[in-house]
């Protein structure tokens, strides 16, 4: 599942933090921990990586993450708002980090919507205490190819940071 380039974007992921003094955890729910297993997949990352929490249901977002039941009955589980409160709570579950990248999407091959197709992923990245950045991503493919390329962005993200 991780393949060449997701783990040489992980690496300079890596590095970029180590460079920066930054410490980042994750939160997840389509990518099952993915985004985690990627950047720990190299010795010595203990030093900027914080963890990595796997919520994939509803009440694990509630209970783990601090979601609000109102953001979940109201925008879904799979959106912008449902990140955003993924990735604060991501961060006041690991003191020690300062940047969190949290997503929260349709991997299918089922549970899309016409308002929500397979493939819709919410990604948000919080950096201490600032304004989150949060986008909404429409990728193509089977699930494998939706979850390696939500890896992926969130990456990026985490480089862009």
């Amino acid at each position: 599942m991780l393949d060449d380039d997701t783990l040489a974007l992980a690496a300079k992921v890596l590095q970029t933090l180590r460079t920066r003094g930054l410490r980042v955890v994750t939160a997840e729910s389509c990518t099952g921990g993915l985004i985690a297993a990627a950047l720990t997949h190299f010795p010595g990352s203990s030093d900027v990586v914080s963890g990595g929490l796997v919520t994939y249901s509803n009440a694990m977002k509630e209970s783990v993450l601090s979601v609000t039941d109102r953001t979940l009955q109201s925008e879904g589980a799979v959106s912008q708002a449902t990140a955003i409160e993924m990735s604060m709570g991501a961060l006041s579950m690991a003191p020690d980090a300062k940047l969190a990248v949290a997503v929260t999407g349709i991997a299918g091959p089922d549970g899309g919507t016409v308002d929500k197709p397979v493939g819709t992923v919410c990604l948000a990245r919080q950096l201490g205490d600032g304004a989150p950045y949060v986008e909404t991503c429409h990728f193509p493919g089977d699930r494998a190819a939706i979850r390696t390329a939500t890896v992926r962005r969130a990456l990026e993200l985490l480089l862009e940071a």
